[in-house]
């Protein structure tokens, strides 16, 4: 029982730190179907954010914007603060949460440059800055305060083949620090995102219907990943471990690899793009004269 109340008394003392990835990327497929989906999804993401805020007073926020050609981050402000007025029944953290994200990210939305075809999502850049962010927290922390802290990813864009490297960077980064990575796919399946899921011990969901992803996120991501294992969640999919070769940027099942930068490709070629490591061209393969088989007469 003592052990019980010490471990509970040392969980509520302790800080979780929330960072949340949100993928505005106006190239996503639901977005292009209907741009009100963007809105529900993002107050679906305020909801779920004062949430993580309501279940107790050390818990922190950080909310990152992820586009085509910008990163930002949405809340908290760095240097200056949303002038706000006292709303009644409404609690005035909740409030300087909804009033600050929502308008950074209507002046971003606004001055972003018109897209005149589909561009990937900065994802891969916006995960190193939440790293970086997470980093500079865990080093201002007093002495004997402890922080946990996990990332959420939301989005709907395709496979970012070719921030194959960065991924696998902020992946092991982030195993190495002991930060989760939980991932919210909005459209398709993302293999590399599972990868990064399960280096960490995150969650990976894909969300069949948007106008229940507010049950989703409170169902599924709102517990810490301490406790995690106590509850019925969804089943782990099955990871796609396959790496992205260097010159197309696609997945493949078998490749070369540099056996000096470790750079996979598709094709043999005899200098390595990455590293401009010379090869020596192989030779055909020997082949292996059949044996004659003694016949009676031999013997």
């Amino acid at each position: 029982m003592e052990a019980d109340q010490s471990a509970s008394k040392e969980a509520e003392s302790c800080i979780d730190l929330l960072v949340i990835v949100l993928d505005t990327n106006p190239s996503q497929h639901f977005v292009r179907q209907n741009p009100q989906n963007l809105t529900q999804i993002l107050e679906a993401v305020i909801a779920f954010g004062n949430a993580h805020l309501m279940q107790k007073a050390q818990n922190k926020l950080a909310v990152v914007s992820c586009s085509h050609h910008a990163t930002n981050f949405l809340y908290p402000l760095p240097r200056r603060q949303v002038e706000l007025r006292q709303m009644d029944g409404q609690y005035e953290a909740f409030n300087l949460v909804e009033k600050t994200v929502k308008q950074q990210l209507g002046s971003i939305l606004m001055n972003a440059p018109r897209l005149s075809a589909p561009c990937e999502s900065l994802l891969a850049g916006s995960m190193s800055m939440a790293l970086c962010y997470i980093s500079r927290l865990q080093r201002n922390l007093a002495p004997g305060v402890k922080m946990h802290s996990r990332i959420l990813v939301l989005t709907g864009s395709n496979e970012c083949a070719s921030q194959y490297m960065t991924f696998m960077n902020v992946f092991f980064t982030a195993q190495k620090l002991g930060i989760t990575i939980d991932t919210c796919a909005l459209d398709k399946t993302l293999s590399l995102l599972q990868q990064g899921c399960d280096i960490t011990s995150g969650q990976f969901l894909k969300v069949t219907q948007l106008d229940g992803l507010l049950q989703y996120l409170l169902w599924v991501f709102l517990p810490a990943p301490q406790i995690r294992h106590k509850l019925v969640l969804p089943p782990p999919p099955k990871v796609d471990y396959r790496a992205s070769c260097f010159c197309h940027r696609e997945l493949i099942d078998i490749g070369y690899v540099c056996s000096v930068c470790l750079s996979v490709f598709c094709k043999y070629s005899p200098i390595c793009t990455t590293c401009h490591t010379i090869f020596k061209n192989p030779g055909p393969l020997p082949i292996k004269g059949k044996k004659k088989k003694k016949t009676d007469k031999q013997m």
